[in-house]
C-alpha cells in the first residue's frame, strides 16, 4: 500500500493529512501558521514539522512510509521564496516530495486535468493559472501597494472606509453606518470615529466582511457596490492570467473559486460581476466552486506525480471528508 502527504500550511494554520492510494484518510494534522512570509521560516518550519508529526502519530505511520509528500505553501510564490523554502524542507526525512504555492491546490481540486485558472479570495487574494503546455503564472498576491484590491482584509477596510464617507454624506445612505458601530460596540459612528482617531486606529479585522454581506443581503446599495467592485477586480485578475498564459483558444477555460470569500459566502453580486467582468473579454469559462479543502489539492497532486488516476470514488470521499 502507497501513502500519500497532502501539507497545506497558509496564514493562519497548517493542515496535513495522509491518504492511502485509493483516497481513504489515514491521518491528519492541524497546527500553526505555515506562511514563511508571515512568522518566518524557523516558525513556519516548526509548525510544518508538527502538523506532519501530528499525522503520522494518527496514522500511525513513519516518515518512511509515505510514498510522496506534497507541500502547497502559502508565500511560495517567487524564486526567493523558493530558495528559503526548498533547503528548509529538505531538512524534512521526505525521500519523495514536491513544492508549489497553494494557489494551485486550489487549481487542481476545481480542474481534473489541473488546466485553467484559479481565483483565490480569503483573507488576502491571488490569481494563477496553468495551461496545457504546463506554463505557469501568476497575477497579483502581494498586496494593495502591488495592484491588489481584493480579499478579506481589503473589503473589511472598504467596508470601515465606506461606512465613515456614508456617516459624512461622501457617499449614498447606508445601513452600514449603523452596523459597523454596533460591531465594534459603539451607538454611533461619531462615537466609533472618535473613538478610533483617539487610539490612533487604522485597521479593522477581516471579520468586519460578516457585516458587509449582511449589509448586501438587506438590499443596502452602497454594501452591494464594494461587492461588486471586489468582483470585478477578480475578473481582471483572471483575464490577466488567460492573457499572458495563451494556449487556450477554442477551449473552455475553467475558472476555480477558492477561497472564504468565494466558497462559503458566494454573494450573488460579487460572482456576477466577477463572471461578467471575465466574460466580456473570455466568453468560453466555467466558473467552478469547489467542494473540497484545498490540501486534498496536493493528494491529488501527490497522486499525479505517482502516477495514480483520481477517479470520482476518490473525489466523492474528499468531498465527504469536508463535510465531517
Amino acid at each position: 500500500m502507497r501513502y500519500l502527504m497532502g501539507v497545506d500550511g497558509g496564514g493562519s494554520k497548517t493542515y496535513t493529512v495522509i491518504t492511502d492510494e485509493y483516497g481513504n484518510k489515514v491521518g491528519d494534522g492541524l497546527s500553526g501558521r505555515g506562511n514563511h512570509q508571515v512568522v518566518g521560516i524557523e516558525t513556519a518550519l516548526m509548525n510544518i514539522k508538527e502538523s506532519i508529526d501530528k499525522a503520522l502519530a494518527c496514522a500511525r505511520l513513519t516518515y518512511k512510509d509515505i510514498s510522496f509528500t506534497q507541500f502547497g505553501l502559502a508565500g511560495a510564490d517567487r524564486e526567493k521564496d523558493f530558495s528559503i523554502l526548498r533547503p528548509a524542507l529538505s531538512t524534512l526525512p521526505f525521500e519523495t516530495w514536491d513544492l508549489v504555492c497553494d494557489t494551485f491546490e486550489g487549481l487542481r481540486i476545481g480542474s481534473e486535468n489541473n488546466i485553467g485558472v484559479v481565483l483565490v479570495c480569503g483573507s488576502g487574494t491571488n490569481a494563477a493559472g496553468r495551461n496545457k503546455e504546463g506554463k505557469v503564472i501568476q497575477t497579483g498576491g502581494f498586496g494593495y501597494f502591488y495592484g491588489d484590491a481584493a480579499g478579506g482584509t481589503h473589503m473589511a477596510k472598504e467596508t470601515f472606509r465606506s461606512a465613515v464617507r456614508s456617516w459624512e454624506l461622501r457617499e449614498i445612505p447606508s445601513v452600514l453606518t449603523e452596523k459597523v458601530p454596533k460591531f465594534f460596540g459603539f451607538q454611533t459612528m461619531e462615537q466609533h470615529v472618535d473613538d478610533f482617531l483617539d487610539q490612533d486606529i487604522y485597521d479593522v479585522p477581516g471579520e468586519l466582511t460578516i457585516v458587509l454581506h449582511e449589509a448586501a443581503d438587506e438590499g443596502d446599495l452602497l454594501a452591494i457596490q464594494i461587492l461588486r467592485n471586489t468582483g470585478k477586480e477578480l475578473g481582471i485578475a483572471a483575464n490577466s492570467v488567460i492573457k499572458r498564459l495563451g494556449k487556450f483558444e477554442s477551449d473552455i477555460i475553467p475558472v476555480v473559486l477558492v477561497g472564504s470569500v468565494l466558497q462559503k459566502a458566494r454573494n450573488q453580486h460579487l460572482l456576477q460581476s466577477l463572471k461578467s467582468t471575465i466574460v466580456s473579454e473570455n466568453p468560453n469559462i466555467s466558473l467552478i466552486i469547489p467542494d473540497i479543502e484545498p490540501v486534498y489539492g496536493s493528494i491529488l497532486l501527490a497522486m499525479d506525480h505517482l502516477g495514480i488516476e483520481a477517479r470520482e470514488d476518490v473525489y466523492q470521499k474528499f468531498r465527504a471528508y469536508r463535510r465531517k
